[in-house]
């Protein structure tokens, strides 16, 4: 069914909305998906917090024009499904982690911080852990000197000190 003028203009705008809130853009090519196999894809992008779509390509052309991902441009041929996300990696990961499943979704491209990425590129960008991940080993990292000096002190503390607290006084103190 093809789209009236004004839904063209609603299609663009909005996935133009979309791009300038993201990060990151992944293409994949769908052919031959199951529409159950997809319905799994979008269940899973939505609840990372990346929006998938089928886009007719000429809108996509026109959607991204003058955002960072218009050096994608010239990759929009073909059946693809296009993944936006405002996390860096979440885009990369959802796709990545399906087309390893499923060898029908073949993943095209993208692109991240105004440069395109080649599949290899994607599939980088996907191995990179979780904002959440990287926040837990940086508190890690700045709790260790912390926590090994206080180590150390009670280490400190207990060979200087004998180890226990004598429970009776010493036979010269008693006597004195």
């Amino acid at each position: 069914m093809s789209l009236n003028r004004s839904e063209k203009e609603a299609v663009v705008s909005d996935v133009t909305s979309l791009a300038a809130k993201a990060q990151t853009l992944v293409m994949a090519e769908y052919r031959g998906i199951t529409v159950a196999d997809m319905t799994k894809l979008r269940n899973t992008a939505r609840s990372q917090g990346v929006t998938l779509s089928v886009l007719k390509n000429t809108l996509a052309r026109r959607a991204v024009a003058g955002s960072a991902f218009e050096v994608v441009g010239d990759q929009m041929t073909g059946p693809l499904i296009y993944s936006f996300s405002e996390d860096a990696v979440a885009a990369a990961k959802v796709v990545a982690d399906f087309a390893k499943t499923n060898d029908k979704l073949v993943i095209r491209g993208g692109a991240f911080g105004g440069k395109a990425l080649d599949v290899n590129g994607v599939k980088q960008l996907a191995n990179i852990p979780s904002k959440e991940v990287l926040l837990a080993q940086l508190l890690g990292l700045m709790q260790s000197p912390i926590s090994r000096t206080a180590r150390v002190l009670a280490a400190l503390a207990e060979q200087r000190g004998g180890g226990e607290a004598p429970t009776e006084a010493p036979a010269e103190a008693q006597a004195a």
